[in-house]
């Protein structure tokens, strides 16, 4: 049967460490279609691509969660991807990136801080399914945006083999990736 275990777990030493430090954003489809490893992890892309990709760096409230959903009525099990991201200061340029942010639905890699890249939205991208611009009541409150973006896919976010903080898709032989313009907000 294929859905029969394959192995335990052994209680793991306590060097993991939580949080975001970047997302970095694709155009859904630009990527193209991805090989898995044995574990579910993305060892390459199907075929030769060539995309850009937009680093956003994060700090604090940002994070990354998977709600597993499964139905002993229906039979099904598929696994809802939710990134939450805090981005500091409001400005024009942001707006109108968000804004397009939303009409899409990016593949979103999320480098965690002890540099693991995991692919959110691998087969259906990422849609932003909530989020807000606040200026705050008080001087020490947020200034800048909130924004959730949610994909359900057959599988848990996929491990990304061989990103760098240098380059998150190095790993990847058959992709060329890019990365576009960082703005600063200053």
């Amino acid at each position: 049967m294929a859905c029969d275990l394959t192995g335990g777990r052994l209680r793991p030493c306590k060097d993991a460490v939580g949080g975001i430090k970047k997302i970095h954003f694709v155009d859904f489809g630009d990527m193209g279609a991805f090989t898995y490893g044995t574990s579910d992890e993305i060892t390459d892309t199907a075929g030769a691509v060539t995309f850009n990709y937009y680093t956003y760096d994060v700090k604090g409230n940002s994070s990354l969660e998977t709600n597993i959903t499964s139905s002993l009525e229906n039979g099904t099990t598929f696994f809802e991807q939710v990134v939450n991201l805090t981005l500091f200061k409001l400005t024009k340029e942001d707006n109108k990136e968000l804004k397009l942010m939303a009409y899409g639905r990016p593949h979103v890699i999320v480098q965690t801080f002890d540099d693991k890249f995991l692919m959110v939205g691998s087969d259906n991208g990422a849609d932003v399914t909530g989020g807000t611009a606040v200026t705050g009541t008080a001087m020490g409150d947020l200034n800048g945006y909130t924004l959730t973006l949610t994909a359900n896919e057959l599988r848990m976010p996929s491990f990304v083999d061989g990103g760098t903080d240098a380059n998150p898709f190095a790993g990847l032989s058959n992709a060329t990736a890019s990365e576009g313009t960082q703005r600063d907000p200053s």
